[in-house]
Formats: structure tokens, sequence, C-alpha cells
């Protein structure tokens, strides 16, 4: 091969490898806030939201966080149009700024005690600028990864995508190891809870600054030299064009998005609330599960560039299926550290093999002038219909003795996505270049 040819494969590889690092650095601190809130959840409640009942605060601080949910989709169409017609870079770093603002506010906010009412309105308001931006995360993201892999390894490079969410989970969990240890529970409950929160907004200037320099993909800046000065109209395109297509993406994340906010961010809540373990041992469990599905993401994507997405993604579902109930079974009644981690660890194992796979075979549904939209659009309305309120419904039910209602949650999910994964033609990953149309293996 030419001197030149590998210089610029080189340079390729080097770009790719900046669009994983960019992709997943906005990512982490996504992930890692949604983290933290949910792992401080109930002193989250106590301080927002006082009252006599511990289930009711709970709830209704899982509903402050179901609430930034309700704004996804209107973060998922204006940030995804941003996207395809701006360019990833612009909307990723837009993402990442208004996430930053969110998080700063729910980290200074003054207590119910300080301020009254005014301080959940404030918390709310927080939750509602995470939930605008994540909006456009996920589609900006998986759009960047797809069109700036190799060609033969999109699932691979994707995957990275929800990997990074496991490694913030890992680092949610050691921040809140770290935080419970040195504290005491009276110090936790009044300002303990606010660190971990001032540590993820560290991420933000690094996240920023990467994302800002890198280059845009060469798929969109294709598209946009197609498109010349023709305005573009990436949800008209999307709604008149690609109906079936969202109606399968939206089917398919209904279990991508439950699976891991039902099974991974409420897990550590749900096992000390409803089975008496501490909040050391939920922590540790939560930790080791998450090193697990860190792995299990890429080794996934890995897989369904040479087996095929719907292999993968059909092996996951059954694989949470079978044995969401027999480990809620196993922590309930064989009560013990080792038990919680063996349960939490076959649950991500589950959970990352079908999230590894799910945003390369998402992104592959629609061609890149409606790519960040159309991924943004499916994957905030099964967020916002299915999972966001999860936490919060489940508390009270779980509060109410409905133990296995998390398991019953997951397996409704798999029932409602099954639609679309039976739809997803067989075969391996499609060829050099999916920027014209629907992917071939996707049908």
């Amino acid at each position: 091969m030419p001197e030149s040819q590998v210089r610029a494969l080189e340079v390729d590889e080097r770009t790719s490898r900046r669009a994983v690092i960019a992709a997943c650095s906005g990512n982490v601190f996504e992930w890692y806030d949604f983290t933290v809130y949910a792992l401080f959840a109930l002193s989250i409640a106590k301080a927002f939201f006082p009252g006599s009942d511990p289930t009711i605060e709970l709830v209704k601080a899982f509903l402050a966080f179901g609430l930034g949910f309700v704004v996804r989709p209107l973060g998922a169409v204006l940030l995804g149009i941003y996207g395809d017609r701006s360019g990833r870079k612009a909307v990723l770093t837009a993402t990442i700024a208004l996430m930053a603002v969110g998080t700063l506010i729910i980290a200074v906010s003054p207590t119910y005690a300080a301020i009254g009412i005014g301080a959940p309105l404030l918390l709310l308001a927080g939750r509602v600028l995470q939930g605008f931006s994540a909006g456009g995360e996920v589609g900006g993201a998986a759009a960047l990864l797809i069109e700036h892999a190799p060609g033969h390894r999109r699932g691979e490079y994707a995957s990275w995508l929800q990997a990074s969410m496991a490694a913030s989970n890992i680092l949610g969990a050691l921040v809140a190891f770290g935080v419970t240890s040195l504290l005491t529970q009276e110090q936790l409950d009044g300002f303990g809870w606010r660190l971990p929160f001032v540590i993820g907004l560290l991420i933000a200037p690094i996240g920023m600054w990467i994302r800002n320099t890198l280059d845009e993909t060469p798929e969109f800046k294709r598209e946009a030299e197609h498109r010349g000065d023709a305005p573009a109209r990436p949800l008209r395109t999307l709604l008149s064009e690609f109906p079936r297509m969202v109606l399968k993406g939206s089917s398919l994340s209904i279990l991508w998005t439950v699976s891991s906010y039902v099974l991974v961010i409420f897990m550590p809540t749900y096992v000390q609330r409803s089975f008496g373990y501490t909040p050391s041992e939920a922590f540790t469990a939560s930790l080791v599960g998450n090193v697990a599905m860190v792995a299990i993401c890429v080794l996934a994507g890995i897989a369904s560039d040479r087996l095929g997405r719907k292999t993968v993604l059909i092996a996951a579902a059954l694989w949470l299926v079978v044995l969401v109930h027999p480990m809620i079974w196993l922590v309930q009644t064989q009560h013990g550290l080792a038990s919680l981690i063996a349960a939490q660890t076959l649950l991500c194992i589950g959970v990352g093999c079908f999230v590894g796979v799910a945003p390369s075979t998402l992104a592959e549904l629609f061609p890149a002038r409606v790519r960040s939209t159309g991924v943004s659009v499916c994957y905030n309305l099964a967020v916002t219909l299915f999972s966001g309120f999860a936490p919060a419904v489940l508390a009270w039910l779980t509060g109410r003795g409905g133990v296995f209602a998390p398991g019953w949650y997951v397996i409704i999910a798999a029932v409602l996505a099954a639609p679309a994964l039976v739809s997803l033609k067989p075969g391996l990953a499609p060829g050099p270049s999916i920027s014209q149309g629907v992917s071939p293996s996707q049908g």
C-alpha cells in the first residue's frame, strides 16, 4: 500500500478513536448525573420533599426525576433537527453545555427547609434542563459513532455509547461508595448528596473541549454538500418517508431504555428498600455488575458485526425474560452480598448484550439526512412513555408489597419490543455506506 494511503488510513483510525472519546465523554456525564440522582434519591427526597411517609417522599423524588423526561421529546426533536442541519459536532457541544447547567442548579439548590416550595421547583428546573439536553444526546452521539466508524465495525464503535453508560454507573457507584463510607447518614442528608453532582461537573469542561475540537463526520459533510442551499427539513422527511422505521425504532427502544433504567439505575434503591440490603452492599453489587457490563457491551457490538444485529438482540431479550424473576427471587431468599453480586452481574450481562447493539441497529434504520432526528425521536419516545417514570411507579409498587414488579415491567417491555426484533432482517452488518438509505441488514 502506498505511503500516502497508509497515512490516510492512520488519520481515519485516529479520527474514529477521537469520535469514540468525544461521544463517550458527554454520555458519561449524562448517565453519571442520572445515576447519582437515583443512588441518592433517599437523601434528595428528605431534602426537597419532607413528609411523614418515606415511601411518598421517595415517590416524589422519582417523580421529579421522571418529569425531566417530559421535555425529552422536545429536546429530541429540536436538537435532532439541529444535529441534522448543523452537524453532529455542533449538537453534541450544545447538549453537554445544557447538561452542565442543569447539574449545577441541582447541586446548589437550597432545601425545602430553607426556601419552601421554591426548592422542589429549582430541582425540577435542573431536571428539565438535563432532560432537554439528554433528548438530543443519544441521537447525536449514535450518528457520530456510526458515521466515523469503519464500515465493518459499526456495531463495535456504536457499542461504546452504552459501554460509557456502564462506565458512568461505575463512576457513580465509586463516588457513592466513597461518600457513604466517609459521611454519616445525617451528613449525607444534610450536604453529602450534593458532592457527587459537584464532582460530575468536573467532567463537563473536558467533554466540551474534546467535542469542540472533533472533525465533522464525512457522511454529514457529503450530505450537506449534496443538499447545497436547499433547506433541511429532517422532521418532515422523517415522518413522511420513514414512518415504519419510526415505529420499529421506538418499539426496539422500549426494551433498551426499560432494561437500563429498571435493572441498572433503579436496582440499588430497589434492593435497599425491598430486601433490606445496606447502601454499601447495593453500591458494591452495582459496581461489579457495571464492570461486567462495560465489557459485555463492546463484545456484543463486535458479535453483531459478525453474526448480525438481530441474532444478538433476540438472544439478549430472551436472557432478560428468562432470568429477571429468578434473580429477584435469589436476592430475596438468599440474602447476602454474594447473591446480590451474582444477580446484578447476570442481569447486567443481559442488559449489556441488548443495549450494546441497540444504538447501531437504531442508527442504521435511517439515512444520514435524518439520522440524528430519527434516533433521538425513537429513543426519547420510549424513554418518556416507558422509562422516565418507571422508578417512581416501581418505588410505589414495591413499597406496597409488589416486590416482583420490576421483573414484570421488564417482561412487558420485552413483549412490546418483540415485533421490532422479529421484523429485523437477519444477516451481517451493512456495507461501507449507509448514507443513502435504510441499511440492508435492517429492512
